[in-house]
């Protein structure tokens, strides 16, 4: 497999934010794995590099999700929430991020 090259500015744009949720705290402690809210374009090793750049630490693996917006509705008229892109990023052993922390 052929190594991608990604520009620095690139990779520090691809992650928008972390997700701080009862879900994403229980894999963190179970599996040592972090979520993040990244771009709609965003690929695996891309997400993967973004993180070892910000975080320093070693990535095992990265899962990602697609997320579907809700339909909202406001009196008879009906609206839509955007698409988003989950990233569930699988850390080595003896790694962590600590959000709480404020690395």
């Amino acid at each position: 497999m052929s190594q991608i090259v990604h520009t620095q500015d690139r990779i520090i744009q691809v992650i928008l934010a972390p997700q701080i949720t009862e879900k994403a705290t229980f894999i963190a402690d179970k599996y040592n794995q972090v979520a993040f809210k990244v771009r709609t374009d965003a690929t695996k090793s891309e997400i993967k590099a973004a993180v070892e750049l910000m975080f320093k630490v070693e990535v095992k693996a990265v899962t990602l999700l697609n997320v579907g917006g809700k339909v909202k509705r406001a009196g008879r008229s009906f609206g839509k929430r955007n698409d988003w892109k989950k990233a569930y990023v699988s850390l080595k052993p003896g790694q962590e991020i600590n959000f709480a922390s404020g690395e």
